[in-house]
């Protein structure tokens, strides 16, 4: 057990170190200098120097790259090049945002999910079967945009029943704020249920075919117990597997939905930021993105020790 946490701990501090010299390197392999791209169309040469020296430019990639990570390391992700504000105190300002809509789209997909996965198991080549897993199939096909340019049209401007943008924040009520992310929750929620659904069914369908099941069945197992007590539990790996694959498809629907949505996140403040090709948000933002996909990963990695006692060994 020690061994195996021990592996996956040294992997993820690696795959950190790669995704930092990655991100280190997003300014320099950008077309052009970068000095010059961040000075813009009109500026000087004197301005141009003068950024090249603010931002240690001229020194060699090597200690810039060992004096940005010992900031990192420190929680420095540096200054906002256009608003001249410390990259973690914009994150933090957009972080609640962010955080519910990811947090709610994650406990709707995953309930849904699974019991849509369960019961298409249960009721396989039946009507039930084939329109939940169309269902996902549609929903996985469907850009997120398209859903949530539907989901106002419909909800929002036709029937008036939820509000079109915008975010209000918990403190002002669980209510408002619960009503401005149901229609983010559903354009985001629906392709993640999609792929959960889909893998949960097929491997609730190996599970329910092994002898153990069987043997419920014939003794009189109620129904919903051997689902869940029994077929559920032992077809966990595959579905906590994906589920930690989905925080990717989650991450990157993020950035579209608070788009759509004129949700004022993480999400918008990197697409503000590539418009304005402020390097230091970007940078902060991927680092951020990252950080909490591997970790998720990291999670789902140990959670199967759990679920599965054997991987101890």
């Amino acid at each position: 057990m020690l061994s195996y946490l021990t592996q996956r701990l040294a992997s993820t501090i690696l795959v950190m170190t790669l995704v930092g010299i990655f991100v280190f390197l997003l300014l320099h392999f950008s077309a052009g200098d970068p000095a010059a791209i961040i000075a813009g169309d009109y500026a000087t040469p004197q301005q141009i120097v003068a950024i090249r020296q603010r931002l240690g430019l001229d020194d060699p990639l090597l200690v810039q790259f060992w004096r940005w990570a010992l900031r990192v390391i420190q929680g420095d992700l540096g200054v906002s090049i256009f608003s001249n504000t410390p990259v973690s105190v914009l994150i933090l300002q957009r972080l609640e945002p962010t955080l519910s809509l990811a947090l709610l789209t994650m406990m709707f997909a995953v309930s849904i999910a699974v019991t849509f996965g369960v019961l298409a198991a249960w009721r396989v080549g039946s009507l039930v079967d084939r329109v939940l897993m169309g269902f996902s199939v549609l929903g996985f096909s469907m850009p997120a945009f398209v859903v949530g340019y539907a989901l106002i049209y419909i909800f929002a401007i036709e029937l008036r029943w939820l509000p079109v943008q915008g975010y209000r924040s918990i403190v002002e009520g669980v209510g408002p704020w619960l009503l401005h992310l149901i229609l983010p929750t559903l354009t985001l929620g629906l392709a993640y249920v999609a792929l959960i659904a889909r893998m949960t069914r097929a491997s609730m369908l190996d599970v329910l075919e092994e002898d153990y099941i069987r043997t419920a069945k014939a003794k009189g197992v109620a129904t919903r117990t051997m689902l869940m007590k029994h077929a559920l539990k032992n077809a966990g790996v595959p579905i906590v597997t994906v589920v930690g694959i989905g925080v990717a498809l989650l991450i990157g629907g993020v950035v579209i939905t608070e788009t759509v949505f004129n949700i004022p996140g993480i999400g918008r403040l990197v697409v503000d930021a590539i418009s304005k090709r402020d390097y230091p948000i970007i940078q902060g933002v991927i680092l951020l993105f990252s950080g909490v996909y591997v970790l998720v990963n990291l999670l789902v990695d140990l959670s199967y020790t759990l679920i599965d006692p054997r991987i101890r060994y």
